[in-house]
């Protein structure tokens, strides 16, 4: 697993990943692994947090959504689950997504859920719910950036959780 963050203020936006990597309980990449990219036309990033080649996987299924409905997010977002949860062979994929854009944040599970927070801030993978507790204590500190915001919510999941490190990746849409 992994800890993958969103954190959003109106239209800025950060997403944040780890860059471990690991087969079973052994650590395979301690920093090479990149878990959150810009996908359509640069103006979207996504996150995954589970199989590696499923995660890259519904990437790749999401970039061609995005193709066919004109780059709208949720609309994408809302074909890709509903794919997800009725395909036969994509119902196998064992991975969470979080994707976002200057309009929305949201979670796609394999459930066929489509989900976007009330407060702008989402985590998953095993690290999720440590990194998005840090990030709601540290949100409405005005002294920070949502950068930072992202690095020191992901430093603490990496103290809490032994399959997240402190190789961050960061991604920002403002």
């Amino acid at each position: 697993m992994t800890t993958i963050l969103c954190v959003r203020k109106g239209h800025e936006v950060v997403m944040a990943g780890d860059g471990q990597a690991t087969l079973g309980e052994s650590v395979i990449f301690k920093s090479k692994s990149v878990k959150v990219r810009r996908i359509g036309n640069g103006s979207i990033i996504a996150g995954f947090a589970g199989a590696a080649a499923d995660g890259i996987t519904l990437i790749e299924r999401l970039e061609g959504k995005l193709e066919k409905h004109a780059n709208q997010l949720k609309r994408a977002a809302v074909e890709l689950a509903k794919d997800w949860r009725m395909d036969k062979y994509l119902r196998q994929l064992q991975a969470f997504m979080i994707v976002a854009d200057r309009d929305v944040s949201l979670v796609i599970s394999g459930t066929g859920e489509v989900m976007e927070p009330d407060d702008g801030i989402i985590g998953i993978g095993s690290g999720g719910n440590y990194a998005m507790a840090a990030a709601k204590a540290l949100y409405d500190i005005e002294d920070l950036s949502l950068e930072e915001i992202a690095r020191k919510a992901l430093k603490i999941a990496g103290d809490i959780d032994v399959f997240t490190n402190h190789n961050v990746i960061l991604e920002k849409v403002d």
